[in-house]
């Protein structure tokens, strides 16, 4: 046990304090979790009506999310992570006075923009603050704190959404202001200097040397990166099912209390995250990030492709769990992926896109899944669900066995041979 969390240790102070801001965030994570809900019986929106608020929640977030990616790598990281996440907290406080109003869609459309600039911020100074070995931990830790966090909220909002539910806008707010302290006093700003950048050009031989030129050069240059992020646009698309289809095939099966199975459900994937991220981190350490990611798609097939057979509530328990491994395999080892082939210097540009790639297969599915419900039930849903999971799994495969082996980063030459057969095996 002490060598399995020990892969936590020797990170840099400041991702310590990043993983406590991450935890208290996402302790009041109330909102977006339980949108489709919201939509649906607080607001009176019909499932395909909710699908095209929730394409437009998600297509608000994709001008946030290149802003920020730019902002990252010209202006820095630090403040504008700030200045967005504060604006986008203080859109849900009118939220819990309004009601019903049209006003709120609006206010929510607002709110998502400027969360769209957080993650590649973020995820551009996890990578800044970490050096490639270390990067695998530093964002398992980092989504082991959204989970914490987010174990807390699922149950605070499901308590709260029938009869409080303006205190759900105040919580999330309340809660990301106070989580932006730990980011103000404790965290410095990351962003590389330019003399950095130009000794990086100077010096540097592997895929994470600064480069000049524009995004799409950049990943012209790489293009096993890009259909890794291509592919997660199919990721994105089934997990999304966790959000939209989910919650509708609860109320169907459970009535009145499909809010609260589905709060529940909710916190058994964030208590799952948290026992399981750090075991299955250790047990994948030595597969490639590529391999993980294929791996995760398998798991979410069969946990998402069971849902429709799952007559009971301990069998929707056991399909979170499944899932959830899918999660933790993924949200653990694409980051790394990424960060890994990524130039310095684009750090927060190909961040951004790897966010809205991964943004597409959720705004594609709301309205792809709703009208497909309404026509042919939520039940249908889970078979294709496992198809395009497995379809995910097997390209990813490919990416695995085509990519050629990276350079060791401590000396720029190519990494030792088992390193390379695991990342470049031949069928």
């Amino acid at each position: 046990m002490r060598g399995i969390f020990s892969t936590y240790s020797g990170l840099s102070r400041p991702v310590y304090f990043l993983f406590a801001s991450r935890v208290i965030n996402s302790a009041g994570s109330f909102i977006f979790p339980f949108l489709t809900l919201f939509l649906t019986q607080k607001l009176g929106f019909g499932e395909a009506a909710a699908g095209r608020f929730l394409l437009v929640i998600t297509t608000v977030y994709v001008p946030g999310s290149l802003l920020g990616g730019k902002l990252a790598d010209h202006a820095g990281r630090k403040n504008i992570m700030i200045l967005f996440q504060l604006a986008s907290a203080l859109l849900l406080v009118p939220c819990a006075f309004l009601g019903s109003s049209p006003l709120v869609p609006w206010a929510l459309m607002l709110s998502s923009f400027f969360q769209g600039a957080v993650p590649p911020l973020n995820n551009a100074m996890v990578t800044d603050l970490t050096p490639s070995e270390g990067r695998k931990a530093a964002f398992s830790l980092l989504y082991l704190g959204h989970n914490l966090g987010f174990a807390v909220s699922s149950i605070a909002a499901g308590a709260l959404f029938d009869r409080y539910s303006a205190w759900i806008f105040l919580g999330d707010a309340a809660t990301t202001l106070l989580s932006l302290v730990f980011l103000a006093v404790f965290v410095p700003e990351t962003r590389p200097t330019a003399e950095a950048l130009e000794e990086s050009r100077r010096a540097d031989h592997g895929p994470e040397r600064a480069e000049r030129g524009t995004l799409a050069g950049v990943l012209l240059r790489r293009p096993f990166l890009l259909a890794f992020l291509g592919i997660q646009v199919i990721y994105s698309f089934v997990y999304a099912q966790a959000e939209f289809a989910l919650p509708l095939h609860l109320v169907r099966q459970f009535a009145q209390r499909g809010a609260a199975r589905f709060g529940l459900l909710m916190s058994v994937n964030a208590l799952a995250v948290i026992f399981l991220t750090t075991p299955a981190l250790y047990l994948t350490s030595k597969m490639s990030p590529a391999r993980t990611v294929a791996l995760a798609g398998l798991f979410y097939a069969a946990g998402f492709g069971m849902i429709g057979l799952a007559g009971s509530l301990p069998l929707l328990l056991l399909s979170t769990l499944i899932w959830t491994l899918g999660e933790i395999l993924s949200a653990t080892a694409s980051g790394t992926y990424v960060a890994d082939r990524t130039p310095m210097s684009h750090r927060g540009r190909v961040n951004a896109l790897s966010r809205i790639l991964y943004g597409v297969g959720h705004a594609a599915s709301p309205p792809i899944v709703g009208p497909f419900i309404e026509r042919y039930g939520v039940r249908l849903v889970w078979p294709c669900t496992f198809g395009l999971a497995a379809l995910g799994s097997a390209l990813l495969e490919w990416v695995h066995r085509r990519e050629p082996a990276l350079p060791d980063p401590s000396t720029g030459s190519p990494e030792p041979a088992a390193a390379a057969g695991r990342r470049q095996a031949r069928p």
